[in-house]
C-alpha cells in the first residue's frame, strides 16, 4: 500500500465533524484564490470557505502546489472541482483529500460557454445520472463530504419537478448536501455575469426543496445582501452562501459570521486591525516573490461603506501594482483612510 493509500486508510478511523454551513463564502473564478481566502478568514473565523473552481484535469496534470496549496488557517475549506469524467474526478478528489481539504464540491452551476464546451458546469443539470455517477465515484474515493453546487434549472427546464428529479437522482448516491443558486442558468445568449443578474431569483423553490427533503442539507445562494435577508433564508434553509457581496463588502461576511456564531465572535476588528493581522502573511508572500497587488486586489473592499474608502482605494490603485511595492504601500493606504475619518463604526 502506498503512502497516499496509508493516509486514506488512517482517515477511515476518523469521523469528521459536521462542517459549519450556516455561512459560506462562494467559489468565484479569479477571485477566491488563497490570498482572498486568507483575508476572508480574518473577518469570518467560522465560515466555510470555497476555492475557485479547479478543473480535475488540471489537478491530475498540473502544478499542484499552485492549484491546491493553502494556509491551514483557511480551514474549514472546500475545493470546488469542475469536470464530468467520473474516474478523473475521483482521482482529483483523492489528491485533494490528501492535501487536506475538508470537502469536495462539484460545480454544476457555472453557465459559461467555455465550461459548457468541456461538458461540465450548469449544463450537467440536464444529465442527472451522469452527475450521480461522478458523485458516487468521488464518494467512493474519499472520506470527506462530497457536495454539489447547482442552479434551480437551466433554460426552459426550470420547474420544481426538474430540480427535484436532479436532486433525488444525485442524493440516491448518498450525497446529502446541495448548494443551490436560486436562479436558473440560461446556457445560450447570456454571459456568466448576466446569468448572475437577469434570470429572476426564486427563493421559494429552494425553500420547498428543503421542506420536502428535510434530511438533506440545503444551502441557498444568490442575491443575499443584507443581514435581514440572511435571517429570512436561515428560517427556510440550512445556510447561506455569499458571493459577490462578500467580495465587494467583506464586512458583510464578517457580520454574518458574528451573528451566526455570537458566542465565538462578539465584535468585528477594525480595518487597521485586519491589516495588522494579515501583515505577517503578506510579508511572507512578498518574500516568496508574490506581487503586492496579487494580494491587495482582494482588499479593496476593506473600507467599503466607511469614510476613507476612496482614499484607501486610491493609494492601492496607484501604488500596489509597482514591482517594488511592499508593506509600506498598504500602511500608507490605511493611514490615508484614517486621515479621511475611516476608522470607526460602519457608515
Amino acid at each position: 500500500m502506498d503512502a497516499m493509500s496509508d493516509a486514506s486508510a488512517e482517515r477511515l478511523k476518523i469521523s469528521p465533524e459536521p462542517l459549519p454551513r450556516r455561512v459560506c463564502a462562494a467559489p468565484m473564478m479569479d477571485w477566491t484564490d488563497r490570498h482572498c481566502r486568507r483575508f476572508f478568514r480574518a473577518l469570518a473565523p467560522n465560515a466555510l470557505l470555497y476555492t475557485e473552481m479547479v478543473v480535475a484535469d488540471a489537478i491530475l496534470k498540473g502544478r499542484r502546489e499552485r492549484l491546491l496549496g493553502f494556509d491551514p488557517i483557511e480551514q474549514p475549506l472546500a475545493l470546488q472541482l469542475g469536470g464530468s469524467d467520473a474516474d478523473k474526478l475521483a482521482a482529483a478528489a483523492r489528491i485533494a483529500e490528501d492535501w487536506g481539504y475538508d470537502e469536495i464540491n462539484l460545480n454544476v452551476g457555472c453557465p459559461s460557454e467555455r465550461v459548457q464546451n468541456a461538458t461540465f458546469g450548469a449544463c450537467l443539470m440536464a444529465q442527472p445520472q451522469l452527475v450521480a455517477d461522478c458523485i458516487a465515484a468521488m464518494r467512493h474515493a474519499v472520506k470527506v463530504p462530497v457536495t454539489v453546487k447547482c442552479r434551480i434549472g437551466i433554460d426552459d427546464q426550470d420547474s420544481y419537478e426538474f430540480l427535484l428529479n436532479f436532486v433525488d437522482t444525485v442524493a440516491a448516491t448518498g450525497c446529502d448536501t446541495f448548494i443551490v443558486h436560486a436562479r436558473k442558468a440560461i446556457l445560450s445568449g447570456l454571459s456568466p455575469k448576466q446569468n448572475r443578474d437577469i434570470p429572476p431569483l426564486n427563493y421559494p423553490l429552494v425553500w420547498r426543496l428543503k421542506k420536502e427533503r428535510p434530511t438533506l442539507v440545503v444551502v441557498i445562494n444568490g442575491g443575499i445582501k443584507t443581514l435581514e435577508e440572511a435571517r429570512t433564508q436561515w428560517a427556510h434553509t440550512d445556510g447561506v452562501m455569499i458571493g459577490r457581496e462578500a467580495y465587494h463588502n467583506p464586512y458583510f461576511l464578517g457580520e454574518l459570521n458574528r451573528v451566526a456564531w455570537p458566542s465565538v465572535v462578539s465584535s468585528l476588528p477594525e480595518p487597521s486591525e485586519v491589516v495588522r493581522a494579515l501583515a505577517p502573511y503578506i510579508a511572507a508572500q512578498l518574500a516568496r516573490g508574490e506581487r503586492l497587488q496579487s494580494m491587495t486586489r482582494h482588499l479593496l473592499g476593506l473600507y467599503a461603506h466607511r469614510p476613507g474608502a476612496r482614499a484607501y482605494r486610491r493609494v492601492l490603485s496607484e501604488r500596489a501594482h509597482r514591482s517594488d511595492a511592499g508593506m509600506t504601500v498598504l500602511d500608507a493606504a490605511v493611514r490615508a483612510a484614517e486621515a479621511a475619518g475611516g476608522e470607526g463604526a460602519l457608515a
